[in-house]
């Protein structure tokens, strides 16, 4: 796929530029980020080279992951990486993966939410999606607020879903529908009974 560029009220979501190593490889440093993501730690500049020149356009070309720098309108300020991935947008499955994370000076301000919301609607509207997921390791509350405030269902924990450092950690999983943001959807959905 061509890249795209989208646009909200405070961001733009664009492709990464060779110009954004030096800010991909600044807000990598933040121990958060290689700790709640699968960010290599410790964090090279080689690692943000290869991010930004090889892995991000290698995704879109081969459509199997479209990632987004996240940069606030104006001034271009990196916010931080967004993207889709684990694409499944061949019919059935129609499915992807939202993943991202934020630069530590730029959270608390509704910028990822802003930018994951707009990204879900472009993902059902233009590409698709029927079914978009998130996961994250239990205990990443920030990730959680973000998908929560999105619209994400928490649908439970995935036991063992995450190595780290030697262990594997629990995961929370979350789905998107098309429906919970008001966007229709070609093939029906017949919810299973609930239990308890």
């Amino acid at each position: 796929m061509e890249p795209v560029i989208l646009s909200t009220p405070r961001l733009v979501l664009r492709p990464f530029e060779p110009s954004d190593t030096d800010a991909v490889f600044a807000a990598c440093q933040d121990p958060d980020v290689p700790r709640w993501t699968n960010v290599p730690a410790p964090y090279t500049r080689d690692h943000a080279q290869n991010f930004v020149n090889q892995l991000c356009p290698d995704g879109w070309r081969d459509n199997t992951s479209y990632s987004f720098a996240v940069v606030t309108k104006g001034n271009g300020v990196l916010v931080g990486a967004m993207g889709l991935v684990r694409l499944e947008l061949g019919a059935p499955e129609r499915q992807a993966e939202l993943g991202y994370w934020t630069v530590k000076e730029r959270r608390g301000r509704g910028y990822t939410a802003e930018a994951a919301r707009h990204l879900a609607d472009w993902a059902f509207r233009d590409l698709g999606v029927e079914r978009l997921e998130w996961y994250a390791e239990v205990g990443n509350d920030g990730s959680w607020a973000v998908a929560r405030s999105v619209g994400f269902q928490l649908e439970g924990t995935l036991r063992a879903r995450i190595p780290y450092e030697g262990t594997r950690r629990d995961a929370l999983i979350a789905a998107l529908l098309p429906t919970d943001l008001g966007h229709p959807t070609p093939t029906p959905y017949l919810p299973g009974p609930q239990t308890s």
